[in-house]
């Protein structure tokens, strides 16, 4: 553990002071992967009315997706594209793009972000909600792209006889995604840092 700043408004932050905060920052992000698999873990038996658990509906998801020779970067995507769902009950797309951001390319994380309207195609209407909100989005470029990740490994993710690969076949995958950002607000500043 790094030493702490003195400061009590980073007004009166010294270079010091921030520099302490850098490390801490450092020393934070180097563990990242493993709270994204931990935080994962939270989603065995919470199935919130689904046939299957969370954390298996979202192993199926990333397991179709490796089957059918997609890269790893989508796969680690089709892994934690439902991660939000216990933190965000409303939203929880959009945690699960915010958190993949950095790390991915433009393309998937529209997808991430975006496939909770998608999936609504198969369901919202049982609800009194318009299942065509998607259709809003239909001269987007990733339209397609989004449509076929909810198509072939998101909306039939839910066979409690399907055998998925286990989380450990996963977590070399987000390891390597998430051991550094693509782009970042702080990227520049971490190598100041080191």
């Amino acid at each position: 553990m790094s030493e702490r700043a003195t400061f009590k408004e980073m007004k009166h932050g010294t270079e010091e002071d921030w520099m302490h905060v850098g490390m801490g920052a450092l020393e934070a992000r180097a563990g990242l992967a493993d709270r994204i698999i931990d935080h994962l873990k939270l989603l065995k038996d919470d199935f919130g009315g689904f046939p299957v658990d969370r954390l298996e509906h979202s192993l199926q998801t990333a397991t179709r997706a490796e089957q059918d020779g997609r890269d790893e970067e989508y796969v680690v995507c089709a892994l934690l594209h439902d991660i939000g769902d216990t933190l965000g009950s409303y939203n929880h797309a959009d945690i699960a793009a915010t958190v993949l951001e950095p790390f991915i390319s433009e393309k998937n994380y529209w997808m991430v972000k975006h496939h909770g309207i998608f999936q609504g195609y198969y369901f919202f209407h049982y609800f009194g909600m318009d299942n065509n909100q998607r259709d809003a989005f239909k001269d987007h470029p990733y339209y397609a792209y989004t449509e076929e990740f909810c198509e072939k490994y998101d909306q039939n993710a839910f066979d409690a006889e399907f055998e998925s690969l286990p989380l450990d076949h996963f977590v070399p995958m987000v390891r390597r995604l998430f051991s550094e950002p693509r782009k970042s607000l702080y990227k520049e500043a971490d190598t100041q840092i080191e």
